[in-house]
């Protein structure tokens, strides 16, 4: 059973887990994106839904935030609509210029980011995107946490790419509230959130992930029980 598998499974995942690689070169047998996406968000939405392919620096000009999260080097007039927006974000109050050094960024030069759902991955992840519910990503980060990989910051916010960089660069676990833009361009529901994991961890994670869901079961069974007992006194 691939680590895909094993993670849908164990989590009953609506929507596969994605995996991420960075490469100096395009892989081969694996096609370049169809399309550029509006957002950089929206490659992990492709390959959720099933697609293998590749990005070029190119691709990500669309979405100046998430270009700059990834590392991407932007050519004068994405990077003067980088600063529009950011000046746009500003001026709502939806973030300060103290802010903007602190957002989480990939420090090697973009040059080709790889993308798959990881039941079809033939690659090595650098890092597996987990979206699921408020109650599944309990239990990864539980599981991280008992494989000693959990990340210790806090809950990350905007910009909900930022969560990759901050997973790669720390070796840890990371997780995404998402943002206003991912749930646009993904879909991201109400209820529903993100969980980065170095690919290096994964297999760590997983040898912990049944262990804690089982536990949570039992112990489920022991609060309803509990609780129960203390409505009829």
């Amino acid at each position: 059973m691939t680590q895909g598998t094993q993670i849908q499974e164990l989590l009953g995942l609506q929507v596969p887990a994605v995996a991420i690689a960075f490469r100096d070169t395009p892989p081969g047998g694996i096609p370049h994106v169809a399309a550029p996406t509006p957002a950089g968000c929206g490659y992990w939405k492709l390959a959720a839904e099933g697609q293998v392919f590749y990005t070029e620096a190119s691709d990500h000009y669309t979405c100046p935030v998430g270009a700059h999260t990834h590392g991407v080097e932007l050519p004068p007039q994405v990077a003067t609509e980088l600063n529009g927006l950011v000046q746009t974000m500003v001026g709502l109050q939806y973030l300060t210029m103290a802010d903007i050094p602190m957002i989480p960024r990939r420090q090697k030069p973009f040059r080709v980011a790889i993308y798959a759902p990881l039941t079809k991955a033939t690659f090595a992840p650098d890092v597996v995107l987990v979206r699921g519910t408020v109650k599944q990503l309990m239990l990864l980060a539980e599981a991280a946490q008992s494989a000693g990989v959990a990340g210790g910051g806090a809950t990350m916010g905007r910009p909900t790419c930022a969560v990759l960089p901050e997973s790669l660069q720390s070796g840890q676990t990371a997780t995404s509230f998402g943002c206003i833009g991912n749930r646009v361009y993904t879909g991201l529901g109400d209820d529903e959130g993100y969980y980065a994991i170095p690919g290096e961890k994964v297999s760590a994670v997983l040898q912990k992930l049944g262990v804690i869901i089982e536990a949570n079961r039992q112990l489920e069974a022991f609060h309803k029980a509990r609780a129960a007992t203390a409505r009829r006194s």
